[in-house]
């Protein structure tokens, strides 16, 4: 029998993300909406200014003659403007083509050919040139926005992002309702967003997301309440990804603050500046603190390492008291305040010292992780979506959590397991209208009565919380016919070793399980420091024998207490950690299995070469 749980009721505002901008900006104009990096100072942007700035993009689109449902794209990073840019594409009636500026110039042409784009922001001169190499084969493009920098004198085909607002402004003027109607005639079954997901082979899929998608995301977001108007949010991850976008969506129907800021190495130097209340991210940043913190206590060795280990104990004593909804008292309570003042709050420091919750999403948290930051005093609450559903599908909330899971079904959420393989199937108002021009693969995806096979393998608990097992695609068969489940391995092993960056287990239709694994440059290197490899560079440490060495006594642990076919019986450390730039990791993080299997198919093979069935 499939196995299913009932949805909750949700209570619903809207049915466009556009129309709740402007009621925001109407009941809130001097709230404080965004707050963005100038050099080293953090400025701030009101909605009522919010709003001016959208409401110019929007015209200065309407006045380029985007009509309902045209495509505008946006080729740019995380930062304040993208958001005003999707806003403006929105209210003018348009609909938003997501492209990840990591994106080769071929990758961009197709996108834009294959979206019917007719517009495009580009965020400075090097995404105009990926444009510039393929514009004779994207006749409907017809205007490029430049975002950073200055146009070309006489080039009619790009203008800035500055021109745009005056032409809007100035179209206002003799047009004064042209947004409000362009807002007010919006559907919500209007196409609002196609975001091309990054597969790992083939060309990338638009999914077709309606207004009324981002509408019931961001109406579940507030109606679990786990952010709340009072909150300041802090905003990295990128925003042509779901999992970014949907926090846009819940941004504007909650009214909170979020500061925005999609560099990378900032983010850890401005979360002890902005000092937020929560944010969202993928495992691997919480994998690289915790790495971080560990080999750092180690180093501290004697004393220092003794009352870190001392401080986690307790830490995890308090930990599996608050995940049964109690709070310690008495002699625990006391250990736990010197634990704080030893160890704990110099970890919160890091973070700014108000963090009261991290949302993990995009690729699973290990229990480890979660765990061990719920000891020190921070709660991770991971959740699970596809950009098929809008990405907002399932979350663990702050007072009712369980590790390991992916929390329960947000609000209007229905989920089942498929009788023959337990394949986990959404049904809600989030769930894509289709992939864009390719019916045959969204009639593979989609069931009749509008079901979304979600390719994730999972289980239901007692209490409704969702465990994923694994990607259904990604199971691993043994050539002795015993099933795998690499995403649980390579769990196992990056939690294991502290020096571990990725770990990609590999064995599908092999006689024994091998893993491919990359370090932590910062790591190693200081590892290396008390060595003979002292100096070296992180290629030439990945290829020392001491380098192994040390490793294989890390994946012994793993293979402790697994059974003998999922020991990892081979490894290889390769000569750089994965890139997004190597196109070996997607732009939220995410290892792109089969393009780094087929990239190092020559090592992989090489670890089978000459080895007797063992399985």
């Amino acid at each position: 029998m499939t196995k299913s749980t009932a949805p909750e009721t949700i209570s619903r505002t809207t049915t466009s993300i556009p129309k709740a901008f402007l009621e925001r900006v109407a009941k809130a104009p001097e709230g404080e909406a965004y707050r963005y990096p100038v050099g080293d100072e953090w400025r701030s942007l009101t909605w009522k200014q919010a709003g001016e700035r959208v409401r110019a993009i929007a015209a200065g689109l309407i006045a380029l003659g985007i009509a309902q449902e045209d495509r505008v794209a946006l080729l740019c990073s995380t930062r304040y403007e993208w958001v005003l840019m999707d806003l403006g594409i929105l209210c003018a009636g348009g609909a938003t083509t997501t492209v990840y500026p990591s994106s080769t110039a071929e990758e961009c042409a197709y996108i834009v050919k294959d979206s019917g784009t007719r517009v495009i922001f580009a965020e400075d001169s090097g995404q105009l040139a990926k444009l510039r190499a393929h514009r004779a084969e994207l006749p409907a493009l017809a205007k490029v926005i430049l975002v950073d920098g200055a146009a070309e004198a006489g080039d009619d085909w790009v203008m800035t992002l500055a021109d745009l607002e005056r032409r809007g402004q100035e179209h206002l003027v003799d047009h004064p309702d042209a947004v409000t109607d362009a807002v007010a005639a919006l559907d919500g079954e209007n196409l609002a967003t196609l975001i091309y997901t990054s597969g790992t082979t083939g060309k990338p899929k638009g999914v077709r997301l309606v207004h009324e998608c981002w509408a019931y995301a961001a109406d579940a977001m507030a109606a679990i309440a786990m952010i709340k108007p009072d909150d300041l949010e802090y905003l990295w991850l990128p925003l042509s990804h779901s999992f970014g976008k949907v926090l846009t969506s819940g941004h504007v129907r909650i009214g909170h603050t979020v500061a925005i800021d999609g560099r990378i190495p900032k983010l850890v130097d401005n979360l002890a500046v902005v000092r937020p209340n929560l944010m969202a991210a993928a495992p691997r940043i919480f994998e690289k603190v915790y790495n971080k913190v560990v080999q750092g206590a180690k180093d501290g060795g004697g004393a220092k390492w003794k009352i870190f280990q001392w401080a986690v104990g307790v830490g995890k004593q308090v930990s599996a008291l608050r995940q049964a909804g109690k709070e310690p008292s008495g002699f625990l309570a006391l250990k736990q305040k010197l634990a704080h003042k030893l160890v704990f709050s110099k970890l919160q420091a890091r973070f700014g010292g108000r963090l009261s919750l991290f949302i993990s999403g995009s690729a699973p948290l290990s229990r480890e992780i979660a765990e061990f930051f719920h000891a020190c005093g921070i709660l991770i609450v991971e959740g699970y979506g596809l950009t098929e559903s809008s990405a907002a599908s399932f979350v663990n909330r702050a007072h009712t959590f369980r590790f390991g899971t992916v929390g329960m079904p947000l609000p209007g959420t229905e989920v089942k397991l498929a009788p023959e393989d337990s394949e986990i199937l959404l049904r809600s108002p989030g769930i894509m209208r289709g992939y864009h021009n390719l019916p045959e693969e969204t009639a593979a995806t989609l069931t009749p009565d509008g079901w979304l096979r979600t390719g994730d393998i999972g289980e239901i608990d007692d209490g409704g919380f969702l465990r994923i097992t694994d990607r259904k695609k990604d199971l691993i068969k043994t050539s002795g016919g015993k099933y795998i489940a690499p995403q649980h391995l390579e769990g196992r092993i990056k939690t294991t070793c502290p020096y571990v960056s990725q770990a990609i287990v590999h064995g599908d239709k092999r006689n024994f399980v091998t893993a491919l694994l990359t370090v932590d440059e910062e790591a190693i290197k200081k590892w290396a420091e008390g060595t003979a490899l002292a100096g070296k560079s992180y290629a030439e440490i990945a290829a020392a024998a001491e380098t192994h060495a040390m490793l294989q006594t890390f994946i012994d642990q793993v293979n402790e207490g697994l059974a003998k076919y999922e020991t990892i019986k081979k490894f290889q450390l390769l000569p750089h950690d994965l890139t997004v730039e190597e196109g070996e990791l997607t732009p939220s993080l995410k290892v792109k299995r089969k393009a780094v299997e087929k990239k190092y198919m020559e090592l992989l093979d090489g670890m089978y070469k000459g080895a007797l069935a063992d399985g």
